[in-house]
């Protein structure tokens, strides 16, 4: 398993409490990286996690949930005086969430460790986290070492209203993701708060393609289109039946993507010309993956998913 290509996750940890109907029904150790990471876990590929959170009870059994399934904790921190980050998800008639969070704004520490990349890596990163001045130093070294490893690098846009008023101070940063990643993802959603617009295709030609090649626009239950330089190509996403929660649905379409990468044994180059049978195995396990979360109050696919 030495030689195994591996999922490098970064981002934020937070205990999710889910209400419904006013009453808390689930907590879940979550944030969007990091539901991702847990997925790619349970489907047992390597993957490694890149964090922090506080050294209390909460982090402890962050820690713990990671080591659990399957994900390595080499790089992730537990910080002394710090408090773990909470937030809370009211889940709608759609089973959709508003969200309330408590937390401090995310900042590196001095002394950090990261894991090595080789060619064919994934390095799956994106949201608030990402962009914020706290922890451009540590996504900068991490695009670097991607870049130098020849891997592929996945960004999931993941930009929500709450940050709209923060759009032109960090679209520079975001306008560097795009140029340091193999592949864009965004919801149609982020890419009306961005860029008033939600058409993938005029996103893709006015605001991406002059950065990175690939686009993944997602909405929720309808179309997925994906954008290459030779031409967009359309799916539909499948009907879930059962839905419980929508929340970790596209990060599980984030892990799902990611382990058909390794699983179909696809490299960075590979992606530049790949054809819509091989664009829809790739959507196809996405999709997948998604749909299971969306049967669970879990933020991630079931330890028993095949």
């Amino acid at each position: 398993m030495e030689n195994a290509r591996k999922v490098v996750g970064v981002g934020e940890s937070v205990l999710d409490i889910l209400f419904r109907n006013g009453q808390p029904v689930a907590a879940v150790p979550g944030g969007s990286s990091f539901n991702s990471i847990i997925s790619v876990g349970r489907a047992g590929v390597p993957c490694t996690f890149v964090g922090y959170t506080g050294a209390d009870i909460v982090g402890r059994q962050t820690v713990d949930f990671l080591q659990a399934n399957g994900v390595g904790t080499e790089h992730f921190q537990l910080r002394e005086g710090e408090k773990s980050a909470i937030s809370l998800a009211f889940l709608g008639e759609n089973c959709d969430a508003n969200y309330l969070f408590y937390k401090t704004p995310p900042h590196i520490a001095s002394s950090w460790t990261l894991p090595e990349m080789k060619r064919g890596d994934v390095l799956l990163y994106g949201s608030h986290y990402s962009v914020c001045a706290g922890m451009r130093p540590l996504i900068k070294q991490l695009q670097e070492r991607a870049a130098q490893a020849d891997a592929v690098v996945y960004y999931d846009l993941n930009f929500r209203r709450n940050h709209q008023d923060e759009r032109e101070s960090l679209m520079p940063a975001i306008l560097e993701n795009f140029r340091q990643s193999t592949i864009v993802r965004g919801s149609a959603d982020d890419f009306e708060v961005l860029f008033a617009s939600r058409d993938a295709r005029y996103i893709y030609n006015m605001y991406i393609s002059q950065y990175c090649p690939l686009l993944i626009c997602t909405a929720g239950a309808g179309q997925i289109m994906v954008c290459t330089p030779v031409g967009c190509i359309d799916f539909q996403a499948p009907p879930i039946d059962n839905v419980v929660s929508t929340v970790g649905a596209g990060d599980s379409f984030n892990a799902g993507f990611a382990c058909a990468i390794v699983w179909e044994g696809i490299m960075p180059e590979d992606l530049s010309h790949a054809g819509r049978d091989t664009w829809q195995r790739l959507v196809d396990t996405a999709c997948r993956f998604a749909g299971e979360t969306c049967r669970s109050t879990e933020n991630y696919i079931s330890p028993l998913f095949p």
